[in-house]
């Protein structure tokens, strides 16, 4: 009966224009690596220039031109996490950094475009902050593993077979799953929040890695669901013991997204941003992060004197935004981000609740 309600109201409502509509679309640029076009990136290309040949730059070049333009033609402020690939993120985005700090910023910019470079949840979550603005991802196939565990009718079931069990909920999730949390968290505040709940019993979910590191930091008991960042998971101690007997004078960093054996056996663990500062702070002669490849190449250029050891580990839901298909989102407004307003409200909610206990 709802489902039939629910067709029939779509059928009556009224047809909401595509940002397409909104805002138009741009006719194709010539895409070719001209010298005004080698001068105009040629300090973008110092960024890069250890981890892009010198003999592929022009196949770059003339995307990075053309989105750096464009961008400032639509009125778009281009997002990139840490994990996309060095050409996005040193060349094209004008605000980098993880899921929470990408979302809180796209509050703060003037632009009301947002092109998205991330996964599927990072986009949703920006959106939810930012309801009033169009918010764009250049794939909207970026999906992941750890948002995909978990339904908005799983967190209901639980909530049901645990009646009045705080729910905290990993940021990377859908909204759907947002909606139906009392708070969320970041691998970085994780324990905090568990802890600011009077219970001594907390849900924390999806991922449940994350949840077993913070059981081991404070006296809560921890139920978890079995969520798993494919990226994270594929990480062993007995992989970094090899590197650790191999060289000990490796540093190795790693993220609570992995399991609580490899994390035992890192140097430090800590959030992206707090993997990045980590090692902006201490500068290890040697360092082996325990995440996605790519922020070390992205981080590499920051920091002279740090040999990074590359386990090399790819998501490929990031690896699906490439700069054609930027240059395509913010040429034709493509794939709009919409979400749900009666879901919106309350989601957003559980992340301005994180946001404000954070603070």
């Amino acid at each position: 009966m709802t489902r039939l309600h629910t067709e029939a109201a779509t059928q009556t409502a009224p047809r909401i224009q595509s940002a397409a509509e909104r805002f138009g679309v741009m006719d194709r640029p010539e895409l070719k690596y001209t010298p005004a076009v080698a001068r105009e990136t040629a300090h973008l290309y110092e960024r890069v220039r250890n981890h892009i040949p010198e003999i592929e730059w022009p196949v770059y070049a003339p995307y990075v031109h053309a989105i750096n333009r464009i961008k400032k033609e639509r009125g778009a402020a281009i997002l990139a996490h840490n994990y996309q690939t060095p050409d996005i993120f040193h060349c094209v985005a004008d605000i980098a950094g993880d899921s929470l700090q990408l979302a809180r910023e796209a509050s703060l910019v003037d632009e009301q475009i947002i092109i998205q470079c991330g996964v599927h949840f990072m986009a949703e979550t920006s959106k939810l902050l930012n309801m009033d603005k169009t918010v764009l991802i250049p794939d909207a196939k970026a999906g992941c593993s750890l948002s995909d565990s978990i339904t908005g009718a799983d967190v209901r079931l639980l909530k049901e077979r645990y009646p009045g069990v705080p729910v905290v909920t990993y940021v990377n999730t859908s909204a759907d799953v947002k909606a139906e949390t009392d708070v969320c968290c970041t691998s970085s505040n994780a324990v905090a929040v568990c802890e600011s709940f009077e219970s001594d019993t907390i849900l924390c979910i999806p991922d449940e890695y994350l949840a077993m590191n913070v059981a081991k930091q404070t006296s809560k008991k921890i139920l978890t669901w079995k969520g798993h960042c494919e990226v994270h998971e594929r990480f062993t101690a007995e992989e970094l013991l090899a590197y650790k007997e191999a060289d000990p004078t490796i540093e190795i960093i790693g993220h609570p997204e992995c399991h609580p054996d490899v994390i035992a056996v890192c140097d430090y663990s800590g959030s992206t941003a707090g993997m990045i500062n980590y090692v902006k702070d201490t500068r290890p002669p040697r360092v082996l992060l325990v995440t996605e490849c790519s922020m070390a190449s992205n981080i590499e250029s920051e920091v002279e004197g740090v040999e990074f050891i590359k386990p090399c580990n790819l998501c490929p839901h990031m690896k699906r935004i490439t700069l054609p298909k930027i240059l395509d989102s913010l040429l034709y407004m493509t794939e709009e981000v919409v979400v749900d307003p009666a879901i919106a409200g309350r989601a957003r909610l559980a992340v301005e609740r994180m946001i404000n206990l954070k603070n």
